[in-house]
C-alpha cells in the first residue's frame, strides 16, 4: 500500500482555469469596446487605473461611487438560461445611482460569483455588462470571475457592480436646491427594471413551465411573461450627463429603485417639503405604466399604497425643476431621447412623498 498521496489537481476540487482563461478571451473585445481615453492599460492587470488628468479645470472635483447587484432576476434568467440583458441591469442600478447629484459615471467594475465557469454564459453576461457600459458613458476597466465548487449550485451566478464618477463640487445638485413649487418630472420605465423580483417571482413565475412563461399573452399586449421580465432596465446616465451639460437647471433627481416612488423620491427632498405625485383616478396616473407592472400587481392583489412601495411604476428616473424652467428642462430631455411627463409638484411639509 502507497503512501504516497493522491494526485488532486485544481480542476479536480471544481475550478477549471483553462475554462476561466477562456472566458477572458471571450470578453475582451466587448470590454475594450467601453474605453474611454483616461483608461491606462487594459484587461487583465492586477489593478486598474484611469487618469484624472482631464478633470483639473474643475474648480473642485468629487468622485462619487456606488455599487448594486441585480438580485433575484438573476433567478429567472437562470430559469429561462437568458444571460444577455442581466449585465444591463448591472450597469443600471449602479450608474444611475450616482447620476441623481449630477456625477458622470467614468469607470465600472464587476463582481461575477458562479458555481460553475462556461465561457459561453460568463461571455454573455459581461457583453451586456460592456453594453451598459456603453450606453452610459463609463469605461469597463476589470473585474473578477469567481468559481465556487461546492459553495454554489453548478448553473448559480451572483453579480455585483461598482462605479466610480465625477463632478464639479459647485454643480451638484441635490435636496439643498429644491423649493416649494418646483414641479416633478417622471422618465419612463422600460418595465419593472431590476426591483421587485422576490415579489414577481412569487406571484407571477413560480409553477410555470418555461413553455408557459414564453406563450404570448393578452393581458401583455402579445408579449411574453419571459420577455416582459426579462426587460433590461433603461439607462438613464449617459443622457442625463448629456443634458446637465446642455445646461438644464436641474435642481435634483431620484432614481427609482427598490421601494418605489414612495421611498425614492423622498430622497431628492428636503426636511422641509413634500412631494405630491398625481396618481390619478380609476384609470390610473396621467403616465403609461408598463402591462407587466400592471399584471403583476393584479396578481399580488396590491393596494395603490402597496404597489407604489414596490415597483417603479412606469417612473424610472424623477427629476425635479423650478415651474418656470419645465419646458427649457423637458426641450433638453426630449434631445437625449427621453419623453419626460409631469407627475407632480413640491409643497411645504416634511420630507414626504403624498398622492392625491
Amino acid at each position: 500500500m502507497s503512501d504516497q498521496p493522491r494526485h488532486v489537481t485544481y480542476a479536480d476540487a471544481g475550478v477549471d482555469v483553462d475554462e476561466g482563461a477562456r472566458a477572458v478571451d471571450a470578453i475582451k473585445a466587448a470590454v475594450a469596446a467601453t474605453n474611454r481615453p483616461e483608461v491606462i492599460g487594459g484587461l487583465g492587470g492586477f489593478g486598474s487605473c484611469f487618469s484624472m488628468k482631464s478633470f483639473k479645470d474643475m474648480e473642485d472635483p468629487v468622485l462619487v461611487s456606488g455599487t448594486d447587484g441585480v438580485g433575484t432576476k438573476l433567478a429567472i434568467a437562470q430559469l429561462l438560461d437568458r444571460h444577455d440583458t442581466v449585465g444591463e441591469d448591472l450597469v443600471a442600478m449602479c450608474v444611475d445611482d450616482v447620476v441623481p447629484i449630477g456625477a458622470e459615471p467614468l469607470f465600472f467594475l464587476d463582481y461575477v460569483a458562479i458555481g460553475k465557469l462556461r465561457a459561453d454564459h460568463v461571455a454573455q453576461i459581461v457583453k451586456g455588462i460592456a453594453e451598459g457600459c456603453r450606453k452610459s458613458g463609463c469605461a469597463l476597466v476589470g473585474g473578477e470571475m469567481a468559481e465556487h465548487p461546492g459553495v454554489m449550485n453548478p448553473d448559480d451566478y451572483d453579480l455585483a457592480g461598482f462605479v466610480v464618477g465625477v463632478v464639479d463640487r459647485p454643480k451638484m445638485i441635490g435636496p439643498d436646491k429644491v423649493r416649494v413649487g418646483d414641479v416633478i418630472l417622471g422618465l419612463p420605465s422600460s418595465g419593472i427594471h431590476s426591483n421587485g423580483y422576490s415579489l414577481v417571482r412569487k406571484v407571477a413565475i413560480e409553477g410555470k413551465t418555461v413553455e408557459e412563461l414564453e406563450r404570448p399573452l393578452d393581458e401583455l399586449g402579445g408579449e411574453s411573461l419571459a420577455d416582459a421580465v426579462m426587460r433590461p432596465t433603461t439607462i438613464y446616465a449617459g443622457g442625463l450627463i448629456a443634458a446637465l451639460k446642455a445646461g438644464a437647471p436641474i435642481h435634483a433627481m431620484a432614481h427609482i429603485t427598490g421601494g418605489g416612488i414612495t421611498e425614492n423620491l423622498n430622497r431628492a427632498l428636503p426636511s422641509d417639503v413634500d412631494a405630491v405625485v398625481d396618481r390619478g383616478g380609476e384609470d390610473g396616473p396621467a403616465w403609461d405604466v408598463p402591462p407587466v407592472i400592471d399584471y403583476c400587481v393584479r396578481a399580488a392583489s396590491l393596494t395603490p399604497d402597496e404597489a407604489y412601495k414596490t415597483f417603479n411604476m412606469g417612473v424610472g428616473m424623477s427629476i425635479l425643476c423650478a415651474p418656470d424652467d419645465v419646458d427649457e428642462v423637458c426641450e433638453v430631455l426630449v434631445d437625449q431621447g427621453f419623453s419626460p411627463f409631469v407627475m407632480g409638484e413640491c409643497v411645504p411639509g416634511e420630507g414626504k412623498v403624498t398622492y392625491r
